[in-house]
């Protein structure tokens, strides 16, 4: 049987490769990448290097490394002109403010749209040399390990493993066919969750209950962010794009048909131990 490989799923795109062509899979345990990439800060990190890696590339087809030698796709950019060795301003806002660009080249890189629909979906296995996080593309003989459907996270990993951000919570919401056994575990559970404010610290407590468990009381917080809490309102007033400061996870479940009275219970006494009222974003 023969494999799907990297280059059968980039070339229907449109994508040509040529001798020029390089494979990049970024990787690096001084800066998280995946971070970067939800601040929208991952194309300057990308286009600063502290050496001449990209000098006579055409192009090249980007990846984040995952674990083992999996990679997912980022992109495919055409380089353009390099520039330096120079020291480079770091952009407004950059969430690794004590980054080094003393003496790197900057290249121009433009990422080419007709592949963004593979984007965060297509992983390879990039094979054993990991440690080379620049290769030739060779005919894109990159076995396929899989093609994740559009909007997708990750896999539900269990109800006292989930940690998600606002986003990924949206992105859960909004994909259900993505997300099946997301929403299977949340809508069959009632129980406490806690919304942490990542920026201060401070934290609210909150329970969901009835037939529509965890997953309805989450629905209402990737619709509207403050899910009607009156100091999360107030906070989203006051910082409008806290969103992305918030990070959501449950403390207890229950079965979705224990009474409303109990489930309101336990949230008074995860609020009592956490002391949400005192220091959190409870009111009540």
């Amino acid at each position: 049987m023969t494999s799907l490989l990297l280059h059968h799923l980039l070339t229907p795109f449109g994508f040509e490769g040529d001798p020029h062509t390089r494979l990049v899979r970024h990787q690096d345990k001084r800066y998280d990448v995946l971070e970067l990439i939800r601040a929208g800060q991952f194309e300057f990190y990308q286009s600063l290097q502290s050496r001449p890696v990209f000098r006579g590339v055409s192009q090249i087809v980007a990846f984040v490394g995952q674990e083992g030698t999996h990679a997912r796709f980022l992109g495919i950019y055409r380089v353009g002109r390099e520039e330096g060795p120079a020291d480079w301003p770091l952009p407004d806002g950059y969430i690794y403010p004590s980054m080094s660009t003393a003496q790197h080249f900057r290249y121009e890189l433009v990422r080419d749209d007709r592949f963004d629909g593979l984007r965060n979906r297509l992983v390879i296995d990039w094979g054993l040399g990991t440690r080379s996080w620049v290769q030739h593309y060779r005919g894109g003989e990159r076995p396929v390990i899989e093609l994740l459907p559009a909007g997708y996270v990750r896999e539900f990993p269990g109800y006292l493993h989930v940690v998600l951000r606002h986003d990924e919570l949206v992105d859960i919401i909004r994909n259900p066919v993505a997300h099946r056994a997301w929403h299977r575990a949340l809508a069959g559970a009632a129980g406490v969750y806690l919304i942490l404010d990542t920026r201060t610290g401070r934290q609210y407590v909150g329970s969901a209950y009835g037939e529509s468990g965890l997953l309805g009381r989450w629905r209402t917080y990737s619709e509207s962010v403050h899910g009607g809490n009156e100091q999360l309102r107030a906070l989203v007033a006051e910082r409008p794009d806290v969103a992305r400061d918030l990070q959501f996870s449950i403390l207890q479940t229950v079965p979705v048909t224990l009474p409303a009275k109990e489930v309101i219970g336990l949230e008074v006494l995860h609020k009592v131990k956490l002391g949400s009222r005192a220091h959190g974003l409870n009111s009540n």
